[in-house]
């Protein structure tokens, strides 16, 4: 499901950390080359690259990237770099910290990672912030939304496969009542949604359609341009379709007046080694164009580079 390449034979890590330190030198920098070796490294191969070249040359790597490279490419090669849960750590509190709602990146962490990923991401956050990520969204969060993502990110959820099937049915009811009084920010919908396993709702969701014959979603549409219900929606389908929530999300970033770089990077780097290869297909028959083809229109240069490397493009 992974598109991130990996060579059949990789260099020694002091080889990679030598030829990383050759892209710094000189007049320019190498971009071809720093793409030749991260774009094609896994999170273990890139972690122990970082710990190689400050022990040979006294210099973060991501420092010694961020005094070379800049603007868009340099973001997206500075968050495939990070350890996986130390990304997600950047994002959140990116995310967390934005002045409009909708908190999509802390949905994503919270809901399209497994409990244990989210629990390593929160102890990343916690180190690398000197907070907990709880605390940074209860301080720049507010109303409903701090309501939603406060429990959202501090769950702890059973990641096993038992199914209460009679609780699911119940809470399917319940879902439904608030839904249809438009209670949308009820605790008891907060409550479902931020405790309950992925094998638990999913169970919910399928009694929701058994029951009232439509998918939960679509009783969640009733205000397309409601932001909040939007978010209820996100979290809904990262747990029951995630394949096809992060296709719309590149493809709202591919489309309309300008990209969505940021969107766009997020996604890509943060699901090359998890499921990219479901996204591509997703978006394939979705809008009949390959994914490559539609970021190679839409990007340029060393960005558009890494993105179609990281997509696994030849």
């Amino acid at each position: 499901m992974a598109t991130l390449t990996v060579p059949s034979s990789v260099p020694a890590v002091a080889e990679d950390c030598e030829q990383l330190h050759k892209a710094f030198e000189g007049w320019g920098t190498n971009e071809k080359l720093i793409i030749s070796i991260l774009a094609h490294r896994n999170a273990a191969q890139a972690r122990a690259i970082r710990r190689g070249y400050a022990e040979a040359y006294g210099k973060e790597l991501l420092r010694a990237l961020g005094d070379e490279i800049h603007g868009k490419f340099e973001r997206a090669v500075i968050l495939w770099t990070l350890d996986p849960a130390e990304r997600d750590a950047v994002l959140a509190n990116e995310e967390a910290k934005k002045s409009h709602p909708g908190g999509r990146a802390l949905v994503e962490i919270a809901c399209a990672r497994t409990p244990a990923q989210l629990f390593a991401v929160k102890q990343a956050y916690h180190d690398r912030f000197k907070r907990s990520l709880e605390e940074d969204v209860a301080a720049h969060v507010t109303g409903d939304f701090r309501k939603l993502l406060v429990p959202l990110v501090s769950a702890y959820r059973y990641d096993g496969p038992e199914v209460n099937t009679s609780l699911a049915h119940s809470e399917a009811k319940i879902l439904h009542e608030k839904i249809h009084k438009k209670a949308y920010s009820d605790e008891e919908i907060i409550r479902i949604l931020t405790t309950r396993s992925k094998a638990q709702l999913l169970a919910t969701f399928n009694s929701y359609k058994d029951q009232f014959t439509h998918a939960i979603n679509k009783d969640l549409k009733a205000d397309p341009k409601d932001e909040f219900l939007s978010t209820l929606r996100a979290i809904i389908r990262c747990f029951t379709c995630p394949d096809r929530y992060f296709e719309k999300v590149i493809r709202l970033a591919l489309g309309g007046m300008g990209t969505d770089e940021d969107d766009l990077t997020r996604v890509v780097t943060t699901r090359a080694e998890v499921d990219l290869k479901l996204i591509k297909e997703a978006y394939q028959k979705r809008n009949s164009v390959p994914l490559e083809r539609a970021v190679a229109k839409d990007t340029t240069r060393d960005y558009e580079d890494i993105m179609l490397a990281l997509l696994g493009a030849e």
